[in-house]
């Protein structure tokens, strides 16, 4: 998988969110997960019978509710000759906007960010989202390695789940209590068949990782000395020597092994994802009380310098809820482009120009309107959380919205 953008992550976590806010009378709200191997034919032969089915319900606004939408699934299922790279996610159903009779059908059909590994059929008063909400969870990939003189074990990791690659055994002899010369001798066959097995696991980590297109770091374990030697040794790759983020003591090797690495890393792999937001915004705040920084802050600011294409990297809180709208004057054509801080607001403009009224043309996300402005402009977006202190000082202080700037102004 390529690496998932804050933006596309952003632009995803909003998509759940709205999703998991519908709410439909009955059992009636359709969710459809498709394969990326699955044939669109024996999907839609599926929702034939689905469709049969719900003659059977007993309520007789549910089972209009349900049929409708299984018809408007197969009708979309039209437009895909074949599912796409990562499968296809339908969720179609009858949302109430108000007092009974008020229900709209609601259509919502997407790839999602990862692939979809079972197909599923879900039919229910909420939109199933339990297997999207698990790829909010998968995280990027890592090495895990756990190393003593006898044994190793290479995986990886990727959200919560572990994928065992390799167990290597060594045959390299115990310790023996033998006496002089043959000891130094026996020592030094010893010294040599862990240095070779040591290669041999550094020769298949190599093949193991280097391969990994999204691939963020190494995590050796293991009880003893053997771990630390093969990191100080010249075992790996130059490349990912420098990705080994640490190495940890663990009571076993094999699979229980990684398992306890896993366990005794958690924290520190959740806290390079919380380094990253916060790296970022205190290189902010640097450039900010520097007297020649490439600082910007505040919509207005940050929107002029985007427009001149002086912005680096654009960093904007997740947390903010404000729309764009564009107002167009019905009597001189006058346009003006207003953010609201409340997203539902219906204020009503009176044009400047000529006194009549501004009608509403266009409203956007502001969060999208400002990522859109700098992908035209080749800058650089990053979407961050209020999970920090930083991301909590963005937001308040600085209205969520600030630059890095390529140069001063």
């Amino acid at each position: 998988m390529s690496e998932v953008s804050s933006k596309e992550l952003y632009e995803f976590k909003r998509t759940l969110k709205e999703l998991s806010e519908k709410k439909g009378r009955g059992t009636e709200l359709v969710s459809v997960y498709v394969p990326p191997d699955r044939q669109i034919s024996d999907v839609a032969k599926h929702m034939k019978e689905e469709l049969s089915q719900s003659a059977n319900i007993k309520s007789k606004q549910t089972k209009k509710n349900v049929q409708s939408a299984i018809e408007v699934i197969v009708q979309r299922l039209r437009l895909f000759p074949r599912p796409p790279e990562k499968g296809l996610v339908l969720f179609v159903g009858m949302i109430p906007k108000g007092g009974p009779g008020t229900e709209k059908m609601e259509t919502y059909v997407f790839e999602p960010p990862e692939p979809i590994q079972t197909y599923t059929y879900h039919c229910n008063s909420e939109f199933f989202l339990e297997p999207l909400q698990h790829m909010m969870d998968v995280k990027e990939i890592y090495g895990l390695a756990v190393i003593d003189r006898k044994e190793a074990t290479i995986a990886t990791l990727k959200g919560k789940r572990v994928d065992i690659l390799k167990h290597l055994t060594s045959g390299v002899p115990g310790k023996h209590k033998a006496g002089g010369q043959s000891q130094r001798r026996f020592d030094r066959l010893i010294d040599l068949a862990a240095h070779e097995f040591k290669k041999r696991i550094g020769d298949h980590m190599n093949d193991a990782f280097l391969g990994i297109e999204d691939f963020k770091g190494i995590i050796l374990g293991g009880p003893g000395h053997t771990k630390e030697e093969f990191y100080k040794g010249e075992y790996l790759q130059y490349e990912l020597k420098n990705k080994v983020i640490a190495t940890v003591d663990t009571s076993y090797t094999g699979e229980f092994g990684i398992r306890e690495v896993i366990d005794k890393s958690m924290d520190l792999l959740e806290e390079i994802d919380v380094m990253k937001e916060k790296q970022l915004v205190q290189k902010f705040l640097k450039e900010l009380i520097d007297e020649h920084g490439l600082a910007s802050y505040g919509e207005e600011e940050v929107r002029k310098n985007l427009q001149m294409g002086a912005v680096d990297t654009l960093i904007i809180s997740e947390d903010l809820v404000q729309t764009r709208k564009s107002m167009k004057c019905l009597n001189c054509g006058r346009n003006v482009k207003i953010t609201y801080k409340d997203p539902n607001a219906d204020e009503e403009l009176i044009c400047e120009k000529c006194g009549d009224r501004m009608k509403v043309v266009d409203t956007r996300d502001l969060v999208d309107d400002f990522v859109e402005m700098a992908e035209e402009v080749g800058s650089d977006v990053e979407i961050i959380s209020t999970e920090t202190e930083e991301g909590v000082q963005l937001f308040k202080a600085f209205g969520g919205i600030a630059a890095i700037l390529r140069y001063k102004v």
